[in-house]
């Protein structure tokens, strides 16, 4: 029988058995796929819930905000408490999140940072209990070491679509149009991994999920 990181039979009956949110948060996720947005998936989000109500952070700091989904997810596990700061490079995106966040009550503790990860990263100094990765997946090794002096010891680090559709275990085989992003995200998880600074686990749920626990100093 052929490995797969995710058969779809099993992504299928999570979806179907998983608690999903109604109401604006189920919105969101219609016009996103409505609309071809990359948003988390719901059994990545689920995921993050339980880990957000595990770790408890106050402060936590998202990569690549979209339509807001995955920051208004993050706070409504927050109980609405605490501050996220999130960052988008995309004006349009951006505006489109703030009205959201705002939708969903939450513009008083989720602050919209405009501009690129990286460049927005390199320029910010208060630490964060958890930090989540979910810009571009080019630049992770980039952002890596902006997290390790962001985060908090004892703070979570989690990486969103490292296993990139199962393309990064595949090497030699992946299509030219892929194969760039699937290398780095290759030395991204090695690097995660080999940090002596780092406790890791790759979970293949969604599109391969990251979690990295940073340890005392």
């Amino acid at each position: 029988m052929e490995d797969k990181v995710n058969f779809s039979e099993t992504v299928e009956f999570l979806r179907s058995v998983i608690r999903r949110k109604t109401g604006f948060l189920r919105e969101l996720e219609e016009y996103a796929k409505l609309h071809h947005i990359p948003i988390i998936q719901p059994e990545s989000a689920a995921l993050m819930r339980v880990l957000v109500k595990l770790h408890k952070p106050e402060k936590i700091l998202e990569a690549g905000t979209a339509i807001g989904y995955s920051a208004c997810i993050l706070s409504d596990a927050m109980d609405g408490s605490g501050i996220i700061d999130t960052i988008e490079i995309d004006e349009d995106m951006a505006e489109m999140a703030k009205r959201n966040i705002k939708a969903m009550g939450y513009d008083k503790t989720i602050r919209v940072i405009l501009g690129d990860a990286l460049e927005v990263m390199e320029c910010l100094s208060s630490s964060y209990d958890m930090i989540f990765l979910d810009a571009a997946k080019g630049q992770y090794n980039e952002y890596l070491k902006h997290a390790l002096r962001l985060l908090r010891p004892g703070g979570l680090l989690v990486s969103d679509n490292v296993l990139y559709k199962g393309l990064v275990a595949q090497k030699d085989k992946v299509q030219h149009k892929h194969r760039t992003i699937a290398v780095k995200l290759r030395e991204y998880i090695e690097n995660i991994c080999s940090d002596e600074r780092l406790e890791t686990s790759i979970i293949p749920v969604g599109d391969g999920m990251a979690i990295s626990f940073k340890k005392g100093d």
